[in-house]
């Protein structure tokens, strides 16, 4: 085994561990009646005044450790302690594996338990409306997986219910809260580029297996959903603007299933963009944001994953100068703003509202492609 590979097991282990280790404990609180004692629920308190928010997760999807579990193993805040799966045996895995206390037999079992303040929802796109609704409807917080939903109109009827509940919803571009990207906007609002003419953006990759839920329209699937969602976020967010969609290149792969899509973007300012999202046999991996301005360029390696490494450069008349920042992963960030939100009500960047508009552009990215809108009827 590779070097690396070893070292990336064993923190992996160790986290795990320590998951375990703080999952026991909190059983212990909660037999002797401690947990109830000392922690509020997130839901019902004022700001300012909630301990430990407790989160159950629907399902053991591959991006849950990542998204949720490792993150909450090195946060104080957080207790992972409910998960359900379709196939309860896997839940019974993923809990052994991560220290979750409980394994119950259903979704709704999960968004209902008294003991939850707040939801992960890394289920399939096609399954984001229906268990976000529920878990709000039961006073529950939520960390949505993206892409958000299925479609605006989808994402619309869940900010509303958010708005009605008074809850925090969130669409999960981890991203969005790392330093790197953060720091690339610092430069931009600082002048070091100037005015912007042009973004470019890809998050591309090879052809996911077969069977894959990215691959099967009913699923939400399609490379914009999974992969071209990112670049989206990416130009929207660096200029704080809404594009319209002047056109879209595509491929088609299953039926309904985009494998290729690249849109044409102008912004309100002027700007153009394009932006690339690829899942189909022989893409090597890539993920970049570069962007023009009428005194300098700005290009960031790997705004996606910044952990796995990053460069920001930034190229002017006065030379090229390179930035690399922390590695520590985008998705202890991304947790740490969920749980500042829930405790104090501060304002994330990935909100509900937000969500709506990604998901209006990646409608209208399809319109321009002239394929169908993710949710509507198979016929």
């Amino acid at each position: 085994m590779a070097p690396w590979r070893a070292a990336v097991r064993a923190a992996n282990c160790q986290r795990a561990r320590r998951a375990r280790v703080r999952a026991a404990n909190c059983r212990r609180a909660r037999q002797g009646d401690m947990l109830l004692q000392s922690t509020l629920n997130p839901s019902t308190s004022p700001p300012g005044q909630i301990t430990m928010i407790r989160i159950g997760t629907l399902g053991a999807a591959a991006i849950s450790p990542n998204a949720l579990t490792k993150p909450a193993a090195n946060n104080d805040e957080v207790q992972v302690n409910v998960v359900a799966a379709r196939d309860r045996s896997r839940a019974e895995e993923f809990a052994e594996a991560w220290g979750i206390g409980e394994v119950v037999d259903s979704y709704d079992e999960v968004v209902t338990h008294p003991d939850v303040d707040a939801i992960y929802n890394p289920l399939p796109i096609s399954h984001h409306r229906e268990y976000t609704i529920k878990a709000l409807r039961a006073g529950k917080h939520v960390l949505c997986e993206k892409s958000f939903a299925c479609n605006e109109a989808e994402a619309r009827e869940m900010a509303d219910v958010a708005q009605e509940t008074g809850l925090v919803l969130i669409e999960a571009f981890h991203y969005r809260y790392h330093p790197v990207f953060q720091r690339a906007l610092e430069l931009y609002h600082d002048g070091a580029i100037g005015e912007l003419v042009e973004l470019e953006g890809a998050f591309n990759i090879g052809s996911p297996r077969p069977g894959d839920i990215r691959m099967i329209y009913a699923t939400g699937g399609g490379a914009t959903m999974d992969m071209g969602c990112y670049p989206l976020s990416w130009v929207r967010h660096f200029t704080g603007e809404e594009p319209e969609v002047v056109s879209a290149k595509v491929e088609e792969g299953p039926p309904d299933v985009d494998i290729l899509l690249q849109p044409e973007l102008v912004f309100p300012s002027g700007a153009r963009g394009r932006t690339s999202g690829i899942m189909k046999a022989g893409q090597p991996f890539e993920a970049f944001l570069n962007v023009t301005g009428t005194c300098g360029k700005l290009n960031v390696r790997n705004p996606l994953v910044p952990h796995m490494g990053h460069n920001i450069e930034l190229v002017t008349d006065a030379g090229t100068k390179n930035e690399e920042l922390t590695l520590r992963p985008t998705y202890e960030f991304q947790l740490d703003a969920f749980v500042d939100a829930v405790k104090n009500g501060t304002k994330l960047e990935t909100d509900a509202e937000d969500g709506v508009k990604q998901m209006r552009l990646i409608d209208n990215c399809y319109r321009a492609a002239g394929m169908k809108l993710r949710g509507m009827r198979v016929a």
